[in-house]
């Protein structure tokens, strides 16, 4: 499956789906809508990522860069990561930079934000 990415943007959060494979064939498009999130001060990345496949390092590394270019003050949030895709990202550590959630329900984001 071809490589589906898009970004949506509502009060101060900033919605990514990803679809397909993640490789580095494809990380300057899930780059540009990070930039594109930063651009607008998104306060909460939720990457919804029921339909991606596959995430090579080189989409590993696009997490890392996620978090280090929005900075400590915003949340990140990984929405429905299939096992595969979940296995790469726990075997590097990128999980405890980042908020799992099995589904994507508004309020629980908003709640966090209010702790």
């Amino acid at each position: 499956m071809a490589f589906v990415a898009n970004l949506e943007l509502t009060d101060g959060v900033a919605r990514i789906s990803l679809a397909g494979e993640l490789d580095a064939s494809v990380t300057p498009r899930f780059r540009t809508l990070v930039e594109e999130a930063e651009q607008h001060r998104a306060r909460r990345i939720v990457l919804l990522m029921n339909e991606l496949t596959y995430m090579s390092s080189a989409g590993i590394r696009e997490l890392v860069f996620l978090k280090q270019k929005m900075g400590p003050h915003v949340d990140v949030y990984l929405v429905g990561t299939q096992e595969l895709v979940l296995e790469a990202i726990t075997m590097t550590g990128v999980q405890h930079s980042v908020i799992l959630l099995d589904q994507y329900i508004p309020e629980q984001i908003e709640q966090r934000e209010a702790a």
